[in-house]
């Protein structure tokens, strides 16, 4: 299969359009906006949900499922909630159909009008908050964690596979506590799981910071986040935690009695990610070859095609082959033998490599003969032979080599591309021709940050959680500063 591909260097976005398309990750669907995520593409989303619901569970929280639908006069119970979601909400008002008098097809009966509006969730916590008003009474309810898996509609016009779709799947954690610590506690502790995963399985380096107040989630009073740098240089935002407060808790009368029967408001957080983390798995280690996935994500980590003239050859191979398939998946490792007779080798070394598939073993004739193997890696794509005795313990250290590569070149990526800069002149050189973070001195206020994004399309990405403190001055008024933040380009 040709593969076709626009080169990242000729033009990135098309290129990762093509991709996401081409590998059979995804495609756009008949609803404008929405995409439609392919077997291979679930297949991988799959493997992320199961390894973030066990690192949950192992942290002590458990999975829920709250409706699709939110009553509009629940959204406007949080102000600042409201207000940063407003423009992206899809509204119910009708619940019924019919057939038109003319004839001409179906329309809204205008008889059955909702008596309020229904909001397709953008986010959950309204509709959460109000029922755990009904669970929470006491300390001893106390703390409430809770996730969800699900999907949920923000009304985006301009769209992108993974990257910004107007439905989207993801979890979204929401817990209550009796203490202010507490929920910095948790809301602390969720990011670092985030970064975590996104680290030691996805193969992606983040910095982990906080966000300035006017990056932060709506209604939050902290956001802690983790930020990715794609190989165009913008950054993308990970994964984000929040510590929301009382807020909530003060809008939906969510109280508990202390252990000296005191009514108190709980205090709470929220934390999410969604598919777009896939996009960022494409965009940080794939190549103008096709995908490059981590083999803890990759749905197929070992391919094996068949090299031969004539059904006794492919008999000879499928007898060889199948013990080994055995022995790997006996290992838990994922394995496809591709006997199929209606494709060639060349166009099977072609799919697989488009497709990201970590280790690809080849055996033909000679090899059978010479008890061997032709061994390829997907990250580096090197080709060796391999004695057949030593295959199975060669793909084991391969895919721990593989895993260990592919974050190793993202890391040293993003450490070429943090630029410290002094002054606003050199910031605009870098941002526009460099690209990457920008490590700059800021005066803390809103109108100098919505100055820099007007003026260069860059926003403060984080303020780093391990940043030094030093004394400076802003790029832009020349204030007193007393630490750097970073800047950058993002998705």
């Amino acid at each position: 299969m040709g593969k076709n591909l626009t080169s990242r260097a000729e033009d990135y976005s098309k290129w990762y359009n093509e991709l996401v398309v081409k590998s059979d990750l995804a495609e756009n669907s008949g609803v404008r906006g929405c995409m439609v995520i392919k077997p291979y593409g679930y297949a991988i989303w799959e493997k992320m949900q199961a390894q973030l619901d066990k690192m949950f569970k192992e942290t002590g929280h458990e999975n829920a499922y709250f409706p699709l639908f939110i009553p509009k006069s629940y959204l406007s119970k949080e102000a600042s909630h409201v207000e940063g979601f407003a423009k992206e909400c899809a509204v119910v008002t009708h619940y019924r159909l019919k057939n038109a008098e003319d004839g001409s097809g179906i329309v809204v009966d205008e008889d059955a009008k909702l008596e309020e509006e229904l909001i397709v969730r953008p986010t959950s916590e309204t509709i959460i908050w109000d029922t755990y008003r009904k669970w929470i009474q006491s300390y001893r309810d106390l703390p409430l964690k809770i996730n969800q898996w699900a999907n949920v509609v923000r009304w985006e016009m301009r769209t992108r596979l993974f990257l910004r779709t107007a439905e989207f799947l993801w979890q979204e954690g929401h817990t209550a506590h009796a203490t202010r610590e507490e929920a910095v506690e948790e809301a602390e502790q969720m990011m670092h799981v985030y970064a975590e995963f996104v680290e030691d399985y996805m193969g992606v380096p983040v910095i982990k910071g906080t966000k300035t107040e006017s990056e932060r989630f709506a209604g939050a009073e902290e956001t802690y986040c983790i930020e990715a740098l794609m190989q165009d240089g913008k950054a993308l935002q990970a994964g984000t935690s929040h510590f929301l407060g009382q807020n909530f808790a003060k809008a939906f009368d969510v109280k508990f009695a202390n252990k000296e029967g005191q009514q108190e408001y709980v205090w709470a957080t929220s934390w999410g990610v969604s598919t777009r983390l896939m996009g960022a798995l494409v965009m940080t280690h794939s190549d103008d070859n096709g995908l490059v996935l981590p083999p803890k994500l990759a749905p197929i980590q070992v391919v094996i095609v068949p090299i031969y003239k004539g059904l006794d050859q492919l008999d000879a191979i499928s007898e060889k082959v199948e013990p080994l398939v055995k022995e790997l998946r006996a290992k838990g490792i994922s394995v496809k033998y591709d006997n199929r007779d209606t494709h060639k080798p060349g166009f099977k070394f072609n799919e697989y490599e488009l497709k990201g598939v970590p280790v690809r073993l080849a055996i033909g004739q000679r090899d059978l003969e010479n008890g061997t193997y032709e061994v390829a890696r997907r990250d580096t794509l090197q080709k060796e032979s391999v004695n057949a005795s030593e295959i199975v313990a060669k793909v084991e250290t391969l895919l721990e080599d593989i895993q260990r590569n592919i974050y190793q070149k993202a890391f040293d990526y993003r450490a070429e591309h943090i630029t410290q800069v002094d002054s606003y002149e050199e910031f605009k050189k870098v941002i526009e021709e460099k690209g990457g973070f920008v490590s700059a001195h800021w005066d803390g206020t809103a109108e100098t940050e919505d100055k820099i994004k007007e003026e260069t399309k860059a926003t403060i990405r984080c303020i780093p959680l391990k940043a030094e403190v030093e004394e400076g001055t802003c790029i832009v008024t020349g204030k007193p500063s007393t630490q750097r933040v970073l800047f950058a380009k993002a998705y």
